[in-house]
C-alpha cells in the first residue's frame, strides 16, 4: 500500500471494520500468533524536572502520587523474577527524571547486570535523555532494548512539553540504535492532537524504524494539566489509530501500553489485537494499575494468540 501522509489521512475516513480487515492482513503477513509480554518497574518515582503535561511524576504538576528515590538492586531483581513468573519475557527498568547521574547511575548499571543475568528474561531500560557515554555503558551492562518515546508529533510537542524538544527525543533514539540497542519508541494518543498529528507520529516512527512501538492512550490524572481530557478521543478513534499505525509500520511490534484498560472495553481491546497489536505491557504501569496477567492470557487464548 502507498504510505503517504495523504493516504493515511484518507484511511481514517474508512469504516472501522474495513480498516481492521486491512491492518489484520498486514499483521498476518509479517508476524505469527505470538504476542510479546513486557513488564516494567518504576525504580525511581516522581520529582522529575521535565514539565510534560500528561505526567503525574513531573514536579511542575500537582498529582498525588507516592514518590520514592532509586530502589535497591535486590528489590528490582525480585520484581524481575516475579515478572518472569507471570509470563513476561522482557523486564524494563524505568526511572523518573531527565537523566540519572552519579551514584544513581552506578546503581542502575548494577540493576541491569542482575536482570540481564536472569535466564529467559531480556533486560530493557527507560532512563531519559542519556549521553552517548551512558548509552555505551548500559549496552555493556546488558540492556538489549531501550524505551524512549516520541510521545506526540513534532508539531504538537511544544503544547505538551517545553523543557526538552522533539529533536532531543529523536537524537536519543538514533544514538541507542547506533550502539546496537533495539529501539522501543512509542506515542501517547488522546492529548488533544489532531488526526494529522497522529499520522505525523506514525511517519516519524517509520523513519526511526523502532523494533517496538508502545501505544499509550492518555489516562488523565488529577493534578496534571490534562486531567480533563477524558473526552478528547473515543474507542473507535483509538482502534482506527492502531490500524493506521500498523499500515505505516508493518514490521514493528505494536504494544498495548498505558491506558488500554481504562480507555478500551475488553471487547475493543481484543479488536485492537486483531487489528495489529502484538505486544503487551503486563502488570502495573508507572503510577497506575494495569491488567492482571491471567486476564490477558485468557483474552489471547480466545483470539488464538499466545504469550511468547
Amino acid at each position: 500500500m502507498d504510505i503517504t501522509k495523504e493516504k493515511l489521512l484518507e484511511m481514517y475516513d474508512k469504516p472501522l471494520d474495513e480498516l481492521i480487515e486491512i491492518s489484520s492482513k498486514i499483521t498476518k503477513e509479517n508476524f505469527d500468533n505470538r504476542v510479546e509480554a513486557c513488564s516494567i518497574i518504576s525504580a525511581k518515582t516522581g520529582e522529575c524536572s521535565e514539565n510534560c503535561k500528561y505526567c503525574a511524576q513531573s514536579k511542575h504538576n500537582h498529582a498525588e502520587i507516592e514518590c520514592h528515590p532509586l530502589m535497591d538492586v535486590e528489590t528490582v531483581k525480585k520484581a524481575a523474577l516475579s515478572a518472569k513468573e507471570n509470563g513476561a519475557t522482557r523486564f524494563c527498568i524505568v526511572t523518573s527524571g531527565r537523566v540519572p547521574t552519579g551514584k544513581d547511575f552506578e546503581n542502575i548499571l548494577k540493576m541491569i547486570r542482575e536482570v540481564a543475568s536472569i535466564d529467559g528474561l531480556h533486560c530493557c531500560a527507560s532512563l531519559g535523555l542519556l549521553s552517548e557515554e551512558q548509552i555505551k555503558q548500559i549496552k555493556e551492562a546488558g540492556v538489549e532494548r531501550y524505551n524512549h518515546n516520541i510521545n506526540t508529533s513534532e508539531n504538537y510537542h511544544s503544547k505538551i512539553c517545553t523543557t526538552h524538544n522533539f529533536s532531543d527525543r529523536v537524537r536519543t533514539v538514533k544514538t541507542i540504535q547506533k550502539y546496537g540497542i533495539e529501539a522501543c519508541c512509542g506515542v501517547i494518543i488522546g492529548m488533544g492532537e489532531t488526526r494529522e498529528d497522529r499520522v505525523d507520529m506514525a511517519l516519524s516512527l517509520r523513519e526511526l524504524n523502532p523494533t517496538t512501538v508502545p501505544m499509550n492512550f492518555l489516562n488523565p490524572i488529577k493534578g496534571t494539566p490534562l486531567e480533563g481530557y477524558e473526552d478528547k478521543i473515543d474507542e473507535e478513534e483509538i482502534l482506527k489509530t492502531i490500524c493506521i499505525f500498523r499500515m505505516a509500520l508493518p514490521k514493528a511490534m505494536l504494544r498495548y501500553a498505558g491506558g488500554r484498560t481504562t480507555r478500551l472495553s475488553e471487547y475493543n481491546q481484543a479488536l485492537g489485537i486483531k487489528a495489529g497489536i502484538n505486544s503487551l505491557l503486563v502488570g502495573n504501569y508507572l503510577t497506575t494499575a494495569g491488567s492482571k496477567a491471567e486476564e490477558d492470557k485468557q483474552m489471547l487464548k480466545e483470539l488464538d494468540m499466545v504469550l511468547a
